[in-house]
């Protein structure tokens, strides 16, 4: 049995993305902190599809040894796609920003997704039809006010997996790399990143997309060769992209 692996799938895109996965019949490992939330999502999975095997783990990825812990607890999985979805944002100026917030936003945006994607790419880079996709963000290609520590974030998820993309294929490895830029999406997003309890989307941004949206734009960048699925900032239409970042390839004898 071949398993995806979703992070962060408690809510949101990573929420509606175990949804379109399970519709493509696609067996489930869903990580993320809230358990109860794990739960019904399960519960939907199976009004989806009863068949799947869909395992629960309940983790807080920003704290780095748990991070280590949950993928060594797969081993006995196989896995043919890791999503590494789960993350957060924050706005305000850097000077007035929480340091303690910001501290475990660059745990999880960044040193949990470095670590897990490495230790996936060790293990099953040259498994054929093995796929990592990272959910970077718009704010991952320009930076936005009030949100540049967030954004600084995303740039880094952004390059990161551009280049290992790039080096997958330099590399003749059959693992692809991807990543995902979505634009505002109605999620617990705003939520978090404000410290408040509702946001209002359609009071308060002219455009926006759903996470089922997003979710499908997802899909679509995985079934495509493009390493870029990006949400054009501006018409808010969905562009599956080459890699924007310069890469310098290996220089050979």
């Amino acid at each position: 049995m071949k398993y995806t692996v979703i992070t962060g799938a408690s809510s949101g895109i990573g929420f509606e993305t175990a949804l379109a996965f399970a519709a493509r019949g696609k067996n489930l490992i869903l990580a993320a902190r809230r358990t109860e939330e794990l739960e019904k999502l399960k519960v939907k999975v199976a009004d989806v599809n009863a068949t799947l095997d869909v395992v629960i783990r309940s983790v807080d990825l920003s704290v780095s040894a748990n991070v280590h812990e949950f993928y060594d607890s797969l081993k006995d999985y196989e896995i043919e796609t890791w999503i590494n979805n789960a993350g957060f944002g924050n706005f305000a100026s850097v000077g007035e920003q929480n340091l303690n917030k910001i501290e475990s936003m660059l745990h999880l945006n960044i040193e949990a997704l470095t670590i897990l994607s490495s230790h996936y790419v060790r293990d099953y880079a040259n498994v054929e039809g093995t796929q990592i996709i990272n959910i970077s963000s718009g704010g991952g290609y320009r930076v936005i006010a009030d949100a540049v520590t967030y954004c600084a974030t995303k740039f880094y998820v952004s390059a990161f997996t551009e280049g290992l993309g790039q080096e997958l294929i330099e590399n003749g490895a059959a693992m692809r790399a991807k990543v995902l830029a979505p634009a505002a999406t109605e999620t617990e997003f705003a939520q978090r990143s404000f410290g408040i309890d509702n946001f209002d989307y359609a009071g308060a941004l002219p455009k926006f997309h759903t996470a089922a949206q997003m979710a499908g734009f997802l899909l679509d960048l995985y079934d495509n060769d493009k390493i870029v699925g990006i949400v054009n900032g501006v018409t808010y239409e969905f562009e599956l992209r080459d890699p924007i970042f310069t890469y310098v390839p290996k220089v050979r004898d």
